[in-house]
């Protein structure tokens, strides 16, 4: 959906604002149902402690919606030499919305443990929220090389982050044996 999106935006010169509003309603968005699975996926194989769950879940999806939506398309961006790039850190610059909300993520994934459609919905959102940051440093115009990196770093904005902070982040900290699903190590982990 990504591509569409932005051949979309550059075929109609859809304006730097309209990204940026994008941007900012994806990006807590996408905290928020980040910290739902992150939590999620915690909660259901740990002991389900409540400071513990809500540090991992505060920091698997701020931390990494942060690097996925805000700091891999930056350097995107900066290599790019995108004319209007900046960094934009949302849990900082609109800090009354997105931490607000990954609050609400985690409370939500602590009492609702469910994690298969709202990753589903996380990749989507971590999606659009990358390329809303992308296209806002964009100039008047690209060619297709550049369309073909700004691919490839929404790929890498998206796909090792979400995965990371909804599957791997939160089972680091789990020991083995604990939870309602216990996760084997020696069965390889999942």
């Amino acid at each position: 959906t990504g591509i569409v999106i932005m051949a979309a935006f550059i075929q109609f010169q859809i304006s730097r604002e309209i990204s940026s509003t994008l941007f900012w309603t994806m990006h807590p968005l996408h905290v928020m149902i980040s910290a739902l699975v992150t939590t999620a996926m915690y909660r259901l194989h740990s002991k389900g402690e409540i400071i513990p769950t809500i540090i991992i879940g505060y920091l698997g999806s701020v931390g990494i919606a942060t690097l996925s939506d805000s700091i891999i398309p930056f350097a995107g961006e900066w290599l790019l030499n995108m004319p209007h790039r900046g960094v934009h850190l949302g849990f900082i610059e609109k800090w009354w919305l997105v931490n607000p909300l990954a609050f609400a993520g985690i409370a939500l994934g602590y009492l609702r443990p469910k994690t298969k459609f709202s990753h589903a919905i996380h990749v989507f959102l971590s999606t659009w929220a990358s390329l809303f940051h992308i296209l806002m440093a964009l100039g008047t115009s690209i060619n297709v090389v550049t369309a073909i990196l700004i691919a490839v770093f929404l790929f890498l904005a998206v796909w090792i982050p979400c995965c990371t902070s909804d599957i791997v982040f939160p089972l680091l900290w789990i020991k083995e044996g604990n939870g309602k699903h216990p996760i084997s190590l020696s069965d390889g982990g999942v």
